[in-house]
């Protein structure tokens, strides 16, 4: 499944899929995002305030949480020097560290960047030809230069210049700098693997589409931009740069490339204590570092001989390494610059929860996900493994090759045999004996690129039968139906498996496709203390669908847990309550330590009455609103951040300025969908019915097959009494691509309005038979009934 370039990150989202949260305005969805263009992309705007709807809408009180392995109070030992540390560059370690250093030279860290010369470019610029949607590019070089001609943002062919390269292997992709400091990544990348596997050509990643230069994936667009998307984990110590006034990044960095000081921060501190007499560097216990990584320290694995698996034989009692690889391991937004090793992760970066689509059902990888969403979720983890433990830290590979690196914790004499792995027939080391092929099935992105599953579970066949997922075992059986594999594992290991995981993908499926009764699932895996934090957070997430009193329960106990994902998904989940029942519930959690939790809180009591707050709470509502809007003023270069400043302009009591906001994105991005709906939402709540009419229909102009704007000019019709032009708006909005089950509700009640109630009962039942569980189109259809006589 190829899908976005390598290190679209900050965006959090899936190339083609849904975001993980979605809010309706009141309107039933003026907000609502074409999920095949832009819903994937739009994170950065639902991960704070998802649309001018919540801009207007948004028991017991929860304590703020004590201090846990994710709270200040573990790290003051992990994090040592430093505000006044500065960064020196991977060159000044490597006098002293020359191991560590030519380890990182071999690495993919080292290469994730380089200027383009003849040591780092790998592609065929020897005038190469590349054909695509119609347009053929020429890979040129001279005077030591590289060059590709190509459609530009205009679709004419133009000549650019490769400022870097971008990536190595199995693939490398190149940089070309624009005027106004914009890098953007070319989508036809090299194949650097062997000729031999497949490799040393010329490929587009979107294969099976055709991206010209008007689709918002073309090259360059702000979808390949890597100054938002792709420079922060690329580089070192970057700083973004962009000027909103005038359109323009002036990006920086410490050093182009993944360096020493990506892992341990700025050493300035070090350096100088290196210089110090013996005497004061012993006098010095952080030896001038800005983190120490102490996790490991006096701890090792001990094999428990009864069941084949080590133990720590010291409890892990931080997670300061697994945040640190989480800064680019993870799929993730940023929420602010100046991140530094040791620091809480969740301070700078809001992480994407296992949820469909970026997950499947079962949890597993489906999108670019980046391993440690993944590995969160594994036994791994819980029992205190670490990146290292696995990974060599400076040169990125693997410990130890094939199943002896499993072997460090897990007796070979018990799970290196036919009578674990169930392939007696095949030869040792080969495809079915090797731990990663049942444990880490991989997929493939970016065309050639695999990556493994890091949540490192046993194939479960049946609920591939049951729910539509991958597994291990016709990963490799491919002509096999997952049937077969099912009743195979069903003859080797009796027909009881462990109920957790099935109980697990048969919740998020009712979630994601209406099943019967999702709620009382999702509570039982939200409230379950064995189950990971980030899968109890998912849980909570989408109970906020499922308002009740046992949900308010669950929402409640997350706001004091001691995971930051738990609190942030407990708070969005508020969102079902009127802003009086909001207040008592998330003010606390304004002074939570962690900035993600803090903005998440402003964000859902955005629409509080100022009067109803103490001083204090309304001083922390401030506080942690302007660290709202100093996140989105940081992604001000993406449509989404800016369409959320213009919210929080509203909340604050500036219309104006809110409503001139989204009229500039709209007019710089008019293609942008959000930024009508949310004009024309802005409008109507502004008593302006006929303005917001005609900004929805110049949205249209822009993008006719918008959903959202179909389904709200519709509304706008209703509410002027001109039902009979809002028939063909509504429906139209059933037809797209985009259309959501809201859309048909909405349509078939007016369609019962405007007399056509057999019409009306065939899309609800249509729908019901889509989504059994969804009891408020069931209660309107039997409404309907009742007041149709009963008649079909």
């Amino acid at each position: 499944m190829a899908t976005r370039k390598r290190g679209k990150k900050n965006d959090a989202t899936g190339q083609r899929a849904p975001a993980a949260r979605q809010v309706e305005p009141p309107e039933a969805s003026a907000t609502q995002l074409p999920l095949q263009r832009w819903l994937p992309w739009a994170i950065v705007a639902l991960l704070f305030i998802a649309g001018i709807g919540a801009w207007w809408w948004q028991a017991s009180t929860a304590s703020p949480p004590a201090p846990s392995s994710s709270t200040p109070a573990t790290r003051t030992a992990a994090v040592t020097a430093t505000a006044a540390a500065q960064y020196v560059g991977s060159a000044q370690c490597s006098s002293c560290h020359q191991a560590e250093s030519a380890a990182w030279e071999t690495s993919q860290h080292k290469q994730a960047m380089q200027h383009a010369d003849a040591q780092t470019v790998l592609g065929n610029f020897a005038d190469a030809r590349f054909r695509y949607a119609g347009v053929e590019s020429r890979f040129t070089q001279r005077d030591g230069k590289y060059y590709v001609t190509t459609d530009g943002p205009d679709g004419k062919l133009a000549e650019y210049a490769v400022k870097y390269t971008y990536g190595v292997s199995p693939l490398q992709q190149y940089l070309i700098e624009f005027p106004d400091g914009r890098l953007q990544a070319l989508s036809i990348a090299w194949d650097t693997r062997a000729a031999k596997d497949g490799g040393q050509r010329w490929f587009h990643l979107y294969p099976q589409e055709r991206v010209d230069f008007k689709d918002e994936l073309h090259w360059t667009k702000r979808r390949q931009n890597w100054n938002h998307m792709c420079a922060d984990c690329h580089s070192t110590d970057v700083r973004k740069g962009y000027d909103a006034s005038t359109d323009r990044f002036d990006t920086k960095w410490s050093e182009l490339t993944v360096g020493c000081e990506a892992c341990h921060g700025p050493a300035s501190a070090h350096i100088g204590w290196a210089g110090k007499n013996e005497r004061e560097r012993s006098a010095d216990k952080t030896a001038g570092l800005v983190v120490n990584y102490h996790e490991r320290r006096g701890a090792g694995w001990a094999m428990d001989l009864q069941t084949g698996i080590a133990k720590r034989t010291v409890p892990r009692s931080s997670h300061v390494e697994t945040d640190m690889c989480a800064q680019c391991h993870a799929r993730r937004a940023q929420l602010a610059e100046g991140y530094r090793p040791g620091q809480p992760f969740t301070d700078h970066y809001l992480p994407s929860l296992p949820l469909f689509p970026l997950y499947h059902v079962d949890g597993q990888q489906r999108d670019e996900v980046y391993i440690w969403g993944s590995f969160l979720q594994s036994r791994m983890n819980a029992a205190g493994v670490t990146c290292s433990d696995c990974h060599n830290p400076h040169t990125g590979k693997p410990k130890a090759e094939g199943n002896a690196l499993c072997a460090q914790c897990h007796l070979p004499a018990k799970f290196d045999t036919p009578d674990h792995h169930r392939h007696a027939s095949v030869k040792a080391g080969s495809p079915g004996t090797q731990c990663v092929d049942c444990h880490m099935p991989q997929t493939s992105y970016m065309v050639n690129d695999p990556r493994r599953d890091h949540s490192f579970r046993p194939p479960r066949p049946d609920i591939s039968v049951a729910f539509g997922t991958p597994n291990a075992c016709n990963q490799c059986h491919t002509g096999k139906p997952a049937q077969w594999a099912a009743a195979a594992v069903e003859k080797w290991f009796g027909k009881e498996r462990p109920a957790a995981p099935f109980e697990l993908a048969a919740a998020f499926h009712a979630a994601e496709h209406g099943g019967m009764a999702p709620a009382a699932q999702l509570l039982a895996i939200a409230s379950d203390p064995a189950r990971p934090g980030i899968t109890r957070a998912a849980a909570i997430e989408r109970l906020g669908a499922h308002p009740s009193d046992d949900m308010l329960a669950a929402v409640q106990k997350g706001l004091g847990d001691v995971d930051a994902m738990v609190r942030h998904a407990s708070l969005g989940a508020l969102e079902a309550l009127p802003p009086e029942q909001r207040l008592p519930l998330a003010a606390p959690l304004l002074r939570d330590p962690r900035r993600m939790v803090r903005i998440e809180a402003a964000r859902v009591l955005g629409d509080t009455d100022p009067a109803t707050l103490t001083t204090a709470d309304r001083d922390a509502l401030t506080r942690a609103t302007d660290e709202l809007e100093a996140s989105h003023r940081l992604n001000a270069d993406q449509a989404e951040s800016v369409v959320a400043i213009a919210g929080i302009q509203l909340r604050r009591g500036q219309p104006a300025q809110a409503e001139s906001t989204l009229r500039q994105i709209a007019t710089k991005e008019p293609t942008f969908v959000p930024a009508w709906a949310n004009l024309a939402d802005l409008l109507r709540r502004l008593n302006r019915e006929a303005d917001a009419e005609a900004a929805l229909r110049e949205g249209l102009k822009h993008a006719p097959d918008a959903a959202a704007l179909h389904h709200s000019l519709g509304l706008s019709l209703v509410r002027q009494q001109r039902l009979k032009e809002a028939l063909p708006e509504l429906a139209a909005a059933t037809r797209a691509r985009d259309a959501t089950p809201r859309y048909s509700y909405v349509y078939a009640v007016a369609l019962h309005s405007a007399g056509r109630s057999r019409e009306a009962l065939a899309i609800l039942d249509a729908q019901l038979k889509q989504r059994p569980g969804d009891s408020e189109v069931a209660q309107a259809r039997a409404a309907i009934a009742r007041e149709a006589g009963g008649r079909r």
